[in-house]
């Protein structure tokens, strides 16, 4: 499970410093800075949960338990729904594409699940070795 979760992280990490390259230096021609900041927002979170995926592949060395791995999955999802609706966003707004707006209302829910990550990674940590 710490070897899938890990090099998922190291990928994950890698994209997100591209889409940071990208959004700090060609974005800003695209779309309007509402939009950057939207981009960067979404990079930030990107990277904040790249770091949470190490920490729970790390810890699930020593905690190999059921809500590690959940812990996982979540903040995958999560990272996917928040920052990926962000990314989404951003291109909808560059390409000038109308009637999508609605995908801003998936962010929330890719918040609630990497709320989720981190309380399973919590409980996790709580568990004895099974």
């Amino acid at each position: 499970m710490s070897r899938s979760i890990l090099s998922t992280a190291a990928l994950l990490g890698a994209l997100a410093v591209i889409l940071g390259a990208f959004g700090a230096h060609g974005l800003k021609s695209l779309v309007p800075p509402e939009s950057v900041s939207t981009f960067e927002t979404g990079v930030r979170y990107h990277m904040y949960h790249v770091f949470a995926l190490l920490a729970t592949g790390l810890l699930s060395i020593h905690y190999p338990v059921l809500p590690m791995k959940r812990a996982a999955q979540c903040f995958l999802v999560g990272m996917l729904l928040f920052s990926g609706s962000l990314y989404l966003l951003t291109l909808l707004k560059a390409t000038e594409t109308v009637g999508l707006s609605r995908i801003g209302l998936i962010t929330p829910i890719g918040g609630l699940f990497l709320v989720a990550g981190w309380l399973f990674l919590f409980w996790g940590l709580l568990k004895r070795h099974t």
